[in-house]
């Protein structure tokens, strides 16, 4: 029988990974690394994830000690599926990816390039993301937040790693309105398995 630690595991990091892809993230993270090296929007992509999803840990942890669990779960859960509908509807960021993208083309060098990357993608993720609200979730859903925030990082960084590596083959693949079709599908599907089947 396999260890329940290392499923769970997985369920996070597959869950954040195929979240990730469909997010607005990936549209930055897909067009700028075909505008500068892949590696630079590798390590500015994961920089920013783990700069975030430290920040969200730690903001769910706090959470969890005033809101019952129960609730964080399903009213992040809802938020999930709200946010699918919305998504549904015109891709959500997708004007202040446009606005980070010009910010980034006007950094000249390697460096610059890299901490207005960080930047952009540490705002994007912050200003209201579901990925953050899954984190939130998965934080209300075990004890153990170290766990939780490796597994959250796995995700991205796996998913950071394709769209860096991958950035123009998924720049066609990913179209404006396939990501908006993929993400709200991807959002409601987790919502809905929040709220009815208490797991993400």
């Amino acid at each position: 029988m396999p260890d329940l630690s290392v499923i769970n595991f997985l369920g996070i990091v597959s869950a954040l990974f195929v979240a990730e892809l469909t997010d607005k993230d990936s549209l930055l993270l897909i067009s700028v690394s075909t505008k500068v090296r892949a590696r630079t929007a590798f390590f500015a992509g994961a920089t920013a994830f783990i700069i975030t999803t430290t920040i969200i840990v730690s903001l769910g942890s706090l959470l969890i000690l005033v809101v019952p669990v129960e609730v964080v779960r399903n009213v992040g859960g809802l938020i999930m599926i709200g946010y699918g509908v919305w998504e549904a509807r015109g891709l959500v960021g997708e004007g202040e990816v446009k606005v980070e993208e010009s910010r980034i083309a006007k950094a000249r060098s390697a460096w610059r390039i890299f901490a207005a990357l960080v930047l952009a993608l540490a705002v994007l993720d912050l200003a209201g993301d579901a990925t953050e609200v899954l984190t939130i979730v998965l934080v209300s859903q075990y004890s153990n937040l170290i766990f939780v925030f490796t597994g959250v990082c796995t995700g991205l960084l796996a998913a950071t790693a394709v769209e860096t590596s991958l950035g123009s083959r998924l720049g066609t693949l990913f179209t404006p309105r396939r990501l908006r079709i993929g993400s709200a599908a991807v959002f409601v599907v987790l919502g809905l398995s929040i709220v009815f089947l208490g797991y993400s």
